[in-house]
């Protein structure tokens, strides 16, 4: 049963505290320890594919595709109990007996479940769908599916019959985060009634959900074909609509008018503790809100130094604010058309494929492509985002970009953005921790190491010029328009969820700072509202890896080897910003030693 009030969290937070002590002796020793250790992370990430079958589904493991999550309160309970049991298990566990890298899998491990069953306390599975996703884009996962074969048919049928249980358990949690005040501001929200209405279809063929029914490979009969497509028909017709029409009428009648109208994380019960609990989880360090703030707003100041400088270059007669608006209203840095936008999308991740043995030692072998966001939640979300491929190999890598309203969506910006989302950025990296094949599957797949994730991808942003990109001043403009994108969402998050500022705040800051166009300022910060401390990993993770490199080049001088060092980075799959640092500074050790 779902914990609904502060107190019975404070109680069982304390048993939870009494349990872990009184069972947290060390029982192993030796190679004793270490068998148990990896036993413990091969049954866990077992279970996380078990209880996650959208994750699995995910990481290309398809032996749960006939089934959804189970995100009923009973379930969420269950698997709060097993994490704190399975933290337990590991205390047990003596990490004094284990050899140097395994030392380092148990903390990580470790913190990965305190981290857990801290976050379960402030609730945010009360609050299962916002306006970037959710039940109402359950169709979403067909991006990852395969259909090539009759048993992929029955598995998706499956899912389609359990889809109307999937949309009466987030009601459920909805239901119970209106009795808690656990909401997101109606102001995102209210994006949410047509996303649900776009799966109410008078004709099952013209749901999203019918799509792999509209062809089938050659392996399944004829016969097959007509039965899986009638069936198909009959379950969203007869299921799911009437499923989605319930979901409407509650969001529009009960959940929405029970939304707040004011923004920030501290609305909600234990706002600030929850908030700290954020910036902690994604930031993976121990600064405040407050200390992060002050770091944005001199972020601020230095990039818009450089971007004076090329408004000076290019010879613009006017101040910062009259170039902003240059850029974003003169049609010669647009797209006429979203097919062509996609075209120079896919052309310039071409160019820089062939660039990368420079900079890097270790290429991943696994290949990306590129695809344009689904039309039905284009218009809701952000420029663009990478989607892993299969743990395994046999999925590629997809880079997502967004064609909605191709005149908002500038070309100076586009090499930054290819750099980010695909190589050397978040393609390159996760592809690169997924071949990793000494780690532990938690480590592999880099799991709450957001600042990790993110701080390499804005670095890799600033590699441009070493690949051969920013080669005139507008490219240049657009990668510091990028980091500066990065730099006020330092500002903009903790300013609305720790200082309390208004949305209207928030975008006026962005506005007066960035000359990215106000659909994209406007949806980048209803997205900060909605996703408290996420924002921040961003700019966070940059600063310390650029603050490493700038480390090993003066240690090192000239024995400093670039391509070294981004294959040191990466080696470890996603990691803390401080185990990073650790890992650096022993690199960097070690390279000196031989001649000091």
């Amino acid at each position: 049963m779902i914990m609904t009030t502060e107190s019975k969290i404070r109680a069982a937070l304390a048993a939870l505290t009494l349990t872990v002590l009184s069972l947290a002796q060390p029982l192993h020793a030796g190679d004793d320890a270490v068998a148990e250790l990896h036993a413990l992370f091969d049954e866990e990430w077992e279970r996380t594919l078990r209880e996650s079958p959208e994750t699995a589904t995910y990481l290309g493991d398809g032996r749960y595709n006939d089934r959804w999550d189970d995100i009923s309160p009973d379930a969420i309970e269950r698997r709060h109990a097993s994490d704190r049991a399975v933290l337990a298990r590991l205390l047990r566990i003596d990490r004094k007996a284990l050899p140097p890298a395994e030392q380092l899998n148990h903390d990580l491990f470790r913190r990965q479940y305190e981290r857990r069953i801290e976050g379960h306390a402030h609730a945010q599975f009360l609050i299962p769908l916002n306006q970037r996703g959710g039940v109402q884009t359950a169709d979403e996962i067909l991006e990852v599916l395969r259909f090539d074969n009759a048993e992929a048919y029955e598995h998706w049928l499956a899912r389609l019959r359990a889809l109307p249980k999937l949309i009466d358990q987030n009601i459920t949690l909805m239901r119970m985060g209106i009795e808690e005040q656990r909401l997101h501001p109606k102001v995102v929200m209210q994006r949410i009634p047509a996303q649900i209405e776009k799966q109410i279809v008078d004709d099952p063929q013209q749901s999203p959900f019918y799509a792999p029914f509209a062809g089938f490979p050659d392996g399944v009969p004829e016969a097959e074909r007509r039965r899986y497509a009638k069936q198909a028909r009959r379950v969203i017709e007869r299921e799911i609509v009437p499923a989605y029409r319930r979901l409407l009428a509650f969001f529009v009648d009960d959940y929405l008018p029970a939304c707040p109208e004011d923004v920030g994380a501290w609305k909600q019960p234990n706002g600030a503790a929850f908030y700290d609990w954020a910036v902690r989880r994604y930031t993976t360090t121990s600064l405040t809100a407050e200390q992060i703030h002050e770091i944005g707003l001199a972020e601020v100041q230095r990039i818009r130094a450089g971007m004076e400088a090329i408004r000076e270059q290019v010879g613009f007669d006017g101040d910062l604010k009259a170039f902003f608006e240059h850029l974003r209203s003169d049609p010669q840095f647009y797209y006429a058309s979203g097919d062509e936008l996609l075209t120079a999308y896919r052309a310039l991740s071409k160019r820089v494929d062939p660039e990368l043995p420079r900079l890097f030692g270790r290429i991943p072998r696994l290949p990306y492509g590129v695809r344009p966001i689904p039309d039905n939640i284009a218009p809701d979300t952000t420029t663009a985002y990478y989607l892993p491929g299969a743990a395994d190999g046999t999925r590629a890598g997809w880079y997502y970009v967004n064609l909605y309203k191709p005149e908002t969506r500038p070309k100076y910006e586009m090499e930054a953005l290819t750099l980010h989302e695909s190589v050397p950025g978040h393609h390159f990296q996760i592809a690169l921790a997924q071949e990793l094949g000494e780690l532990p599957q938690f480590r592999k797949n880099g799991w709450g190491m957001t600042a990790f994730v993110e701080g390499w991808g804005l670095y890799a942003e600033s590699l441009g010029e070493e690949l051969g990109l920013y080669q005139d001043p507008y490219s240049k403009f657009g990668a510091l328009t990028y980091e500066m994108w990065r730099a006020v969402r330092l500002v903009v998050d903790t300013g609305m969820h720790h200082k309390r500022w208004t949305r209207q705040q928030a975008i006026d800051f962005f506005m007066a700072n960035a000359a990215k166009s106000e659909l994209d300022i406007v949806n980048e910060i209803d997205r900060y509202i909605a996703w408290p401390g996420q924002a921040l990993a961003y700019k966070i993770g940059q600063l310390k890896i650029r603050e490493l490199r700038t480390r090993a080049q003066t240690g090192l001088g000239e024995r400093f080897d670039l391509r070294a060092f981004h294959d040191r980075v990466l080696g470890n799959g996603a990691i803390p910003l401080d185990v990073l640092e650790q890992d650096i500074d022993a690199w960097i050790a070690a390279v000196q030693a031989p001649s000091e």
